[in-house]
């Protein structure tokens, strides 16, 4: 029987020589070649202080502005039912956490924030007046955008809130170009780049990670998880369900967190925003949540059940979680009810100024379509 022709081998380096040619090829050698390369997750430092030691001041303050989402997106729902909310009106009922612990952490002077169309929960984290954005809701003259905007495209540059997109994670790619401009101009900040389970399938994502990564941007990328997209559950439709993992290929480390849990996502914004502002890249977060309405107010959600939902606002409820923080704190039922009270007036006022305010004038139409003059 013939004899199998040998592999020829390669003379083996030792680990020293192999470390020494890899250090003096260092300064030109691509990041992914660098042999002293390590993932380091911030996981674990997250794991050490999973909840955010929120004075009693700062939890009031995040319980008032969760419930005011909760009691606007209450109404919005009724005035869409009414016909005064035209075309789409996706809810943010449920996910209240995510952006005021998120977005609590901001730098209100510097940092950025982008989103996709589920957008008046976001909005509202920011302290923006509940009347201009219901307004803008009912494409009133006085909303945010004055009245063209609608539900799905709200922008307020004075906050540095950019919208507001209707295209599937268009906003990410939008995002990187944020965070390339406050690299660019040395201004300190960061962007807030939100998007949800539907949109983590979509090519720009990636196409973006690699662009944040390569090039160092300061950005957080935050996947709000509602578990159902448009209307198919992620079992269903990504072969990896573990959102918070998808950066490890482009070296991007990434975060799990509780979505209904508004202390713990403001903890998680401590860690990776201090990894962002020390210079060391972006961050990949997957927050766990859920949406009690479905995708929009014109999907019936026949894709899961009654009892699932009740079983989420019955144990999961992030309102209710701090509420409970709260009462054993040593506030009262009575104190929470007057707080609620207080907010379902402001919403109120915030629905009648809407209906009450003028719609656009038909010249508006042509205002804002170009950003200079040709």
């Amino acid at each position: 029987m013939a004899k199998q022709p040998q592999k020829s081998k390669a003379p083996a380096k030792s680990r020293a020589a192999k470390s020494k040619s890899a250090g003096d090829a260092s300064a030109n050698a691509a990041p992914s070649d660098d042999p002293d390369f390590i993932l380091h997750s911030l996981q674990q430092e997250f794991e050490e202080q999973k909840r955010f030691n929120a004075s009693p001041e700062q939890m009031l303050e995040f319980y008032e502005q969760m419930l005011l989402i909760r009691r606007f997106e209450e109404k919005a729902g009724q005035l869409y039912g009414l016909g005064l909310i035209g075309g789409f009106c996706h809810l943010y009922i449920g996910q209240e956490a995510v952006a005021i612990g998120l977005q609590s952490a901001l730098d209100g002077d510097k940092d950025s924030v982008i989103t996709g169309y589920r957008d008046h929960g976001h909005m509202l984290a920011y302290g923006i007046d509940p009347k201009v954005i219901m307004a803008e809701l009912t494409g009133r003259e006085a909303g945010i955008s004055k009245g063209k905007g609608g539900s799905m495209h709200m922008f307020s540059t004075e906050h540095k809130f950019y919208g507001g997109h209707g295209i599937v994670g268009a906003q990410v790619a939008l995002g990187g170009g944020l965070a390339l401009a406050h690299k660019y101009n040395e201004d300190g900040g960061l962007c807030l780049a939100y998007f949800g389970d539907g949109a983590a399938n979509q090519g720009q994502v990636y196409e973006t990670f690699n662009m944040a990564s390569l090039w160092n941007l300061p950005i957080v990328f935050v996947v709000e998880d509602n578990q159902y997209a448009m209307g198919t559950s992620t079992k269903r439709s990504s072969a990896e369900t573990r959102f918070y993992r998808r950066g490890t290929s482009f070296r991007i480390p990434g975060m799990e967190v509780n979505g209904m849990d508004v202390l713990e996502v403001r903890a998680a914004a401590e860690v990776a925003f201090k990894h962002v502002r020390e210079g060391k890249g972006p961050v990949l977060m997957e927050c766990n949540t859920y949406r009690y309405r479905g995708h929009s107010m014109s999907d019936p959600a026949k894709y899961r059940t009654r009892e699932e939902v009740q079983e989420q606002r019955d144990f999961h409820d992030p309102i209710e979680g701090l509420k409970k923080t709260l009462i054993e704190g040593g506030k009262t039922e009575e104190d929470l009810k007057a707080i609620d009270k207080g907010i379902r007036k402001v919403v109120a006022e915030a629905a009648d100024f809407a209906e009450n305010s003028p719609e656009p004038a038909p010249s508006e139409l042509y205002t804002d379509v170009l950003v200079e003059s040709y």
